[in-house]
């Protein structure tokens, strides 16, 4: 019993020691400007070598550092929320395995040793999804592993055109590569497992899906583990995309699922896939950032982002838990005079997601627009950018009217109240890193100020298009709850915004038939057919019956001998 509930704490602290030292090593790094690569040779085979590679720079410490922070406050949070939990052990070794495998896929610069983390991530985020063993929980783990393993065959099959470069050491490779032959694939291979690991269009389903999973689970997912892996291998590769054609494409894709994510949110009503959406509007920030060329500044919005989504996930489960369980924003309301310090914290970061001035999300995401606005955008790129701006802050104030404020909804009378101490302490150092870890992070990453030339109304813009967003959240929704229902004059709109556009749909139903048929096909062909009667079960019957033949010679038949003879006889006189 002693056991089960300090883990938490002694998992905490330890991840916590490492984070801080960690830290410190990368201001090292960092003003040093010291880069460590270690590899350690495994095969040697014909030119290439198979070695186990390990990345020492500021950039790998300080995203480590960040990981294994806000995991200390996940798994300290986990002792309240997963309080009574008979499987409380093995669900404490499951986020384990999670960190580890985050871990190893950011000090991997090569592509076989980043398989550990990259593969890691997808098994152990299966059985995480599937935890609450139901059949909600079992599809969506479902969803979630054969999604991510597009990714997976994509990292498998980039292994093989690096052969041709002579090693699997990206950071060597990444500044010489073409949009021609072999390497123009590769580049496209890499963009194919970034967006499936991160839930780019057309692979966003699996990420509201992946809301099964325990809410401390949630939060790590969210913030800075698995959707945050493509991310950061784009970041990682993304010398190799300047100038490239590929970057157009990237840019695209990322626009249009920042917009959906953002509009969808705007029509759901789960609490936590309204945050779900809301961190895959901010992943198509960050790619769109990298798509222009920025990959600082997405490495800078990655960690800002980081602090505060995790720490709203940590909000929402103390919601969820003290409302009955129940996750209908609908059902909530009013619970700021229950919950004032969950209800702070929530506060700050929506507020700090909206990107409100001198938050943490402020200095990345107001950095990123006024970037991209001095970039040679076209005008449905910029107007994807100015549209995401608004729904994100739209739906930020929508959630906040229905939970926070407006009339107290729930169905039964409840004991609601920050009871928990041990998660709302756990809350406590996300909510300083939510204040203060933008400009630190702002001051540490880019000593020197960005040279960023726009006019007032261009500069002011992104307040604006915020203001009108956070009217029209709060405005919008008063009114359609106090009058008719509005939404059933514009039903099919509401349809297609909502359902991510039909995006589960494809990926679920549809897309498992004409999938699985498919497989069926080649199976039958391939597997069951030519490969098979040339391949294992050919040689199989070939071998069987030559064996049958040496035995019957060994055995000395008189049989044997005469049709021996007879054949010999035979094509002597044929040759004769």
């Amino acid at each position: 019993m002693w056991w089960k509930f300090s883990m938490h704490l002694v998992s905490m602290l330890t991840l916590l020691g490492f984070s801080l030292f960690f830290f410190f090593m990368s201001l090292s790094f960092l003003m040093g400007e010291v880069v460590v690569v270690v590899d350690w040779n495994m095969i040697t085979l014909n030119s290439s070598n198979i070695v186990m590679s390990l990345i020492f720079d500021w950039m790998s410490f300080m995203f480590l550092s960040l990981v294994l922070f806000i995991s200390s406050m996940v798994l300290y949070y986990s002792g309240g929320y997963m309080e009574g939990d008979l499987n409380f052990n093995r669900f404490m070794f499951l986020v384990l395995l999670f960190v580890f495998s985050m871990s190893a896929l950011i000090v991997s610069p090569n592509l076989i040793s980043i398989l550990l983390g990259w593969d890691g991530l997808g098994l152990v985020s299966y059985a995480l999804v599937i935890y609450y063993q139901n059949e909600k929980s079992a599809n969506a783990g479902m969803l979630t592993v054969l999604s991510n393993r597009v990714g997976d065959v994509a990292i498998l099959l980039s292994i093989a055109l690096m052969y041709d470069l002579g090693g699997w050491n990206f950071i060597y490779y990444v500044m010489g590569l073409s949009d021609i032959g072999a390497e123009g694939a590769l580049k496209w291979l890499v963009i194919l497992a970034a967006m499936t690991k991160s839930a780019q269009i057309p692979f966003s389903a699996w990420l509201p899906a992946a809301m099964a999973a325990p809410t401390p689970v949630s939060a790590l997912v969210h913030s800075s583990t698995l959707v945050t892996a493509g991310v950061y291998l784009l970041i990682r590769f993304s010398p190799a995309f300047i100038c490239s054609k590929v970057l157009g494409v990237l840019m695209l894709v990322s626009c249009l699922t920042m917009f959906m994510a953002g509009l969808g949110a705007n029509f759901e009503y789960d609490l936590k896939k309204i945050i779900a959406l809301s961190t895959l509007s901010q992943l198509g920030v960050m790619i769109s950032a990298i798509s222009l060329g920025l990959a600082g500044l997405a490495f800078f919005h990655l960690l800002t982002h980081a602090l505060f989504k995790a720490l709203l996930f940590m909000c929402a489960g103390v919601v969820i838990h003290n409302v009955g369980e129940y996750q209908d924003i609908r059902m909530m309301g009013g619970l700021c005079y229950f919950m004032p310090s969950t209800s702070m914290f929530m506060n700050l970061a929506n507020l700090s997601l909206c990107g409100t001035p001198f938050l943490a999300g402020f200095y990345s995401k107001d950095l990123i627009l006024e970037a991209a606005f001095m970039s040679s955008l076209n005008f449905i790129i910029f107007l994807l950018y100015f549209l995401s701006t608004g729904l994100t802050v739209s739906y930020t104030f929508r959630l906040i009217y229905y939970s926070l404020t407006g009339n107290f909804n729930l169905g039964v009378v409840g004991s609601l109240g920050d009871n928990s101490n041990l998660m709302v302490n756990s809350m406590k150092g996300l909510c300083m890193g939510a204040l203060v870890g933008g400009c630190v992070l702002s001051w540490l990453i880019f000593p020197e100020p960005l040279m960023i030339c726009l006019s007032l109304s261009m500069k002011i813009l992104p307040l604006l298009v915020s203001v009108a967003g956070a009217l029209i959240g709060y405005l919008l929704n008063i009114l359609s709850v106090t009058s008719k229902l509005n939404s059933l004059f514009m039903y099919k709109f509401v349809v297609v915004a909502g359902s991510m556009w039909f995006m589960p749909f494809i990926s679920t139903f549809k897309g498992t038939l004409i999938s699985l048929g498919v497989g069926l096909n080649m199976f039958k062909v391939s597997d069951k057919g030519w490969s098979e009667y040339y391949g294992g079960q050919g040689f199989f019957e070939l071998m069987v019956d030559f064996s049958s033949g040496l035995q019957l010679m060994s055995e000395s038949s008189i049989k044997l001998l005469m049709k021996s003879f007879f054949v010999f006889v035979v094509i002597v006189m044929f040759i004769f």
